[in-house]
């Protein structure tokens, strides 16, 4: 008796020590009551290729656009509202490949793109190919406010534009002598590139060595609410009414209170076709990622594989924020609720 009642203890303390007890996961502290981070586009930025005073004037531009999202969210305003008036200011000047500063097609025009995402109820709203809104992020929101629809695009969207109010503006608004110079620049370029058939490649060699321009805004306010947006010029001697990634929810924009908000700027095509927006924050909700580990696993590596090149934006529902690229820079800012700003535009 008394051995099977040894062999049973011995067999008892076995299993108590073969057995652990996990701790459950702690769940991740709000480190920010509120948050603000923008981007004005990735690319080949290269310090050599700065002059000091280019440097100041986009180091400004950035500073202003932020504090006008973060002064709205401190005072207890709503991150769709921050998110709009920031880009507002991106898009009114002509640094930036978005409104005002919209890059030229090859037929010597302006198409304009945007979207807008709101996390709390999914909701979003985009336009593509417009050219006669002088700030597209606000035609998004109108779009997904007082619309049934997701996507509207050229005339159409501008009929709806005028049905709501919203500025209309003469195709000489978004002329500017710089980025028309670049666009005959790459006439030329791809001209003296033909290949013996005659033809070009409409991407490459130009998209190399581009900057890639585009603007975007992700904010979490008070209530918790994630917001994010994008608005473009799209891409230099595009043709054919060529839409990239910024239109696009889950590519360019993408927002969700229970993960993040996504901002991309980058070769649109590839982010597409990665979905990289939307990938970031599934990657946070299905594998349990911190908006960091998500935002690199995408950028890094998944894009970088592919061959796509550019970068995002992103906070997450604790106000962590993050910037992740895989190109030479990136305009980009960003402001905690203390106030603490950072504004960057090369790879560190």
């Amino acid at each position: 008796m008394k051995t099977f009642l040894t062999s049973l203890s011995l067999a008892f303390l076995m299993v108590s020590c073969n057995t652990t007890t996990e701790k459950p996961k702690e769940a991740p502290k709000k480190i920010n009551e509120f948050a603000i981070v923008i981007h004005g586009g990735a690319g080949t930025i290269l310090k050599k290729n700065m002059t000091p005073e280019k440097e100041e004037a986009y180091k400004q531009k950035l500073e202003e656009a932020i504090k006008v999202g973060y002064n709205i969210l401190k005072e207890g305003g709503k991150s769709i509202d921050a998110v709009e008036q920031t880009i507002h200011v991106l898009e009114n000047s002509p640094l930036f490949n978005a409104g005002k500063g919209a890059v030229f097609t090859h037929e010597e025009t302006n198409e304009l793109d945007a979207s807008i995402m709101t996390g709390n109820d999914l909701n979003a709203g985009a336009i593509a190919g417009v050219t006669d809104i002088k700030n597209p992020i606000s035609l998004a929101r109108k779009v997904m406010e007082n619309s049934e629809h997701v996507m509207l695009s050229g005339k159409g969207a501008s009929v709806f534009a005028k049905e709501q109010g919203i500025e209309i503006v003469d195709s000489s608004y978004f002329y500017t002598e710089s980025r028309f110079k670049s666009l005959q620049r790459v006439k030329e370029k791809m001209k003296a590139e033909l290949d013996h058939d005659g033809k070009t490649a409409f991407y490459d060699p130009i998209i190399k060595d581009s900057k890639f321009g585009t603007v975007g805004c992700v904010a979490l306010d008070k209530s918790g609410n994630i917001t994010a947006g994008t608005s473009t010029g799209g891409m230099t001697n595009k043709r054919w009414n060529r839409i990239g990634d910024a239109p696009i929810i889950g590519s360019g924009t993408y927002a969700n209170n229970e993960s993040c908000g996504v901002s991309s700027t980058g070769w649109g095509e590839y982010f597409i076709r990665a979905q990289v927006a939307h990938d970031i924050s599934a990657l946070m909700q299905y594998k349990d990622l911190t908006l960091k580990e998500a935002a690199r696993e995408v950028i890094q590596n998944k894009l970088t594989k592919l061959g796509g090149t550019g970068g995002i934006i992103a906070v997450d529902k604790n106000g962590n924020m993050v910037f992740e690229f895989n190109t030479a820079g990136m305009y980009r800012a960003s402001m905690n609720a203390k106030g603490e700003t950072e504004v960057k535009i090369y790879k560190e």
